[in-house]
């Protein structure tokens, strides 16, 4: 058996997050070492760990990988979270692009203006509801399975519940005009590696808080 994935990255959500829920939703255990002082980032860098010279990094198979698309889609394939054929690799991929951008937004709130927050978190819900989740409404409507695609666990189920669970702790009710995801959040939430990662004392990280924002200036602000 080889070596535990160990995951490079601060003790906190930001872009590694969707690598700690799918990894823990392929049940495979990892370890973390947390950059925690620029100087930790550096010897990264000048070891030469850090393909474009920036994290996410995972250790993983003999490999170190970077982008975090790239990291999501080799674990994904590796633990048949990926579809059994091009076209289910293709909707995948492509609902992850979609669910990715939204999630992109939730990522960068902490680091806005305090004064600009409430009506970021506001910009947020409107898009959601908007743009994004009528299109995941209607497909688990039209296909009437459990799953974004074919019938079982991919990579696409657990980033969009990833994103659900994020905008619900600022937009409790976010899903009140969508019944198909209220249900499709509740059964994948009940996935039982996914019930366990959402236990408390896993390696699931909690909301950023200033502490959180403060490091990363101090790691990453030039």
């Amino acid at each position: 058996m080889g070596s535990r994935p160990k995951l490079h990255y601060l003790n906190g959500r930001g872009r590694m997050e969707s690598v700690r829920w799918l990894l823990a939703a392929a049940g495979v255990e990892f370890d973390e070492e947390f950059l925690e002082t620029r100087e930790q980032l550096q010897n990264l860098k000048n070891g030469n760990h850090l393909l474009f010279q920036q994290v996410p990094m995972v250790e993983m198979d003999g490999m170190k990988l970077v982008q975090t698309r790239s990291i999501l889609h080799y674990i994904a394939e590796k633990h048949r979270l990926f579809g059994n054929n091009l076209k289910e690799k293709t909707l995948i991929d492509m609902y992850v692009e979609g669910i990715l951008d939204l999630l992109e937004m939730i990522i960068m709130h902490p680091f806005s203006k305090p004064e600009d927050q409430p009506k970021e978190v506001v910009n947020m819900t409107e898009k959601a509801v908007s743009r994004y989740f009528p299109v995941f409404e209607k497909i688990l409507k039209d296909h009437g399975q459990t799953f974004l695609v074919g019938n079982q666990l991919s990579l696409a189920d657990v980033i969009l519940l990833q994103t659900i669970s994020a905008l619900e702790e600022k937009t409790p009710n976010i899903l009140s005009a969508f019944p198909h995801l209220q249900g499709f959040s509740k059964k994948i939430s009940n996935v039982p590696t996914i019930k366990k990662f959402l236990e408390p004392g896993s390696k699931k990280k909690p909301p950023p808080d200033d502490a959180y924002v403060k490091n990363v200036y101090a790691i990453f602000a030039p």
